[in-house]
């Protein structure tokens, strides 16, 4: 083992390294936030694909391909077609917004008062999603090293907050590119053939295991339908998504290396579901479906590979849960300290003001990534199940946030009282459903919706439509008409 311990501890030397090196890059708020605007579409791409593909597709990934078969791909395949969604029909113009956040658009869109409830809705999701992503460093390093969870988890997550914290999007930026490139290496091109190989090849997997088990729809239709409605809409709505778009130098960028990052998921998936099932061949009384992974790695794969192959999971890890903690500070500063302390104003650019001004909103963005990071940290120590809180933090974020969203991109008669009441009666539905259903329950997202969707349509319908200078100005700004030094700010209603 004491190669494969190499092997990781270089991998974590790196990461530090890298933040190091991006403390250097981001001198404003737009490089430490959004790595300037400047990223192309090859960088954009593995970086797109990184934060999308974390421990849960691929730790999860292969647990359900262990327990579905073939079927098991669909979580991951819901991702990849909601990041091609986003890509192909929103992307572009949400990139030519120039904002740093989800609830500088519902602003923008809707005239200056959304912000608020919006953000706090965006920070509880990319809270959790943060603190899943961390809780997952447990399981990587207990395989590695048999090492405490605790201690599993304060290490790996602080090594996180150190690199976001020095360098920004810029850290995350270049440690992403690397983890996509060690995923690709570690998972697609050497855990996949060495599990099928070792399992008998295909012949071989379908002669030991039920024929369910390469059933595409094995799972059940009604899990699929759950899995597009809280991971396929959850990728056009998310704020750690939607500031990866932001990074995007221009609308190509954002289209085209978006659908690449999109179509890499989908392969992704296929591979996670593959392997599973080969652990399945080799290991079929596991008492959980989730140890396949670390199962198959420990045991099957040669010296100095085996390494690899973890630290492609710690990369995996490490991707969403850098990005899931960034745009959780994101928003915590820009959307809720700052609105409520009156720090926003209607001249605030994106770019941000003179140079002290910029430094001192870097120092403030890299404070705040700090204090999530230790909360984060501090809340993945005392939290036992994942699952319940991803599920929670998911299901606040379709049944709250989507409508509102997604009906401001796409009709004009939406109104700022539409929009919070969707937050607020979608929001509440949601937890109070989930209290009467239970938590893993689907009942609470599907009703939660559709609550919310009603809200927003009746209490748009009854109030006065939004002022026109506020959609004419929120029209110049989806088409890149506004100037790159525009404010980011809300549109000032009339007085």
């Amino acid at each position: 083992m004491a190669v494969d311990y190499t092997v990781i501890v270089v991998y974590l030397a790196g990461m530090l390294a890298m933040g190091w090196w991006g403390m250097r890059r981001a001198r404003s708020k737009s490089e430490f936030l959004v790595a300037g605007r400047r990223l192309g579409p090859a960088m954009y791409s593995g970086t797109m694909a990184a934060i999308v593909l974390g421990g849960a597709s691929t730790i999860g990934g292969v647990g359900l391909g262990y327990q579905y078969g073939l079927s098991g791909a669909w979580m991951v395949f819901t991702i990849g077609l909601g990041l091609l969604a986003l890509s192909v029909f929103f992307s572009a113009r949400i990139a030519r917004l120039k904002v740093y956040t989800v609830s500088e658009m519902l602003d923008l869109r809707y005239g200056g008062r959304a912000g608020v409830i919006s953000g706090v809705v965006m920070w509880a999701y990319t809270l959790m999603l943060a603190v899943t992503s961390t809780i997952a460093y447990a399981t990587i390093f207990d395989v590695l090293f048999d090492m405490n969870r605790t201690v599993a988890i304060v290490l790996g997550g602080s090594i996180v907050v150190a690199y976001s914290t020095l360098g920004g999007m810029w850290s995350i930026t270049l440690t992403d590119m690397v983890q996509f490139v060690v995923k690709t290496i570690g998972v697609l091109l050497l855990l996949l053939p060495i599990a099928v190989v070792k399992a008998g090849g295909f012949g071989e997997m379908k002669a030991k295991l039920p024929t369910g088990y390469f059933d595409p729809l094995g799972i059940g239709g009604e899990t699929i339908f759950t899995y597009v409605l809280i991971y396929t809409f959850g990728m056009l709505i998310g704020q750690d998504i939607w500031q990866r778009v932001f990074t995007a130098r221009g609308d190509r960028t954002a289209k085209w290396g978006g659908t690449v990052a999109g179509t890499y998921c989908l392969v992704y998936a296929l591979a996670g579901a593959v392997i599973g099932t080969a652990a399945k061949v080799l290991y079929p009384d596991l008492s959980s479906a989730d140890a396949a992974f670390a199962t198959i790695v420990k045991d099957e794969l040669p010296v100095g590979v085996r390494g690899l192959v973890l630290a492609a999971a710690l990369a995996a890890v490490m991707s969403t849960s850098s990005g899931a903690l960034i745009a959780c500070a994101t928003v915590a500063n820009n959307d809720i300290w700052s609105r409520l302390r009156g720090a926003v104003s209607a001249d605030a650019s994106p770019g941000g003001g003179p140079g002290g001004e910029e430094r001192d909103e870097v120092r403030g963005n890299r404070l705040f990534i700090l204090v999530m990071g230790v909360a984060v940290i501090v809340t993945a120590i005392v939290l036992n199940d994942v699952v319940e809180a991803l599920t929670v933090a998911y299901n606040l974020l379709v049944g709250g946030l989507l409508v509102p969203i997604l009906g401001g991109l796409l009709w004009k008669r939406g109104t700022v009282q539409g929009a919070l009441a969707s937050v607020v009666v979608g929001g509440v539905a949601v937890i109070g459903l989930m209290a009467g259903y239970g938590i893993l329950a689907n009942e609470p997202v599907y009703y939660g919706l559709l609550a919310s969707l009603a809200a927003y349509l009746a209490v748009s319908l009854a109030t006065p439509a939004t002022d026109p200078a506020v959609l004419a100005a929120w029209r110049e700004r989806l088409a890149g008409r506004t100037p790159a030094t525009a404010g980011a700010s809300p549109v000032p209603l009339p007085r």
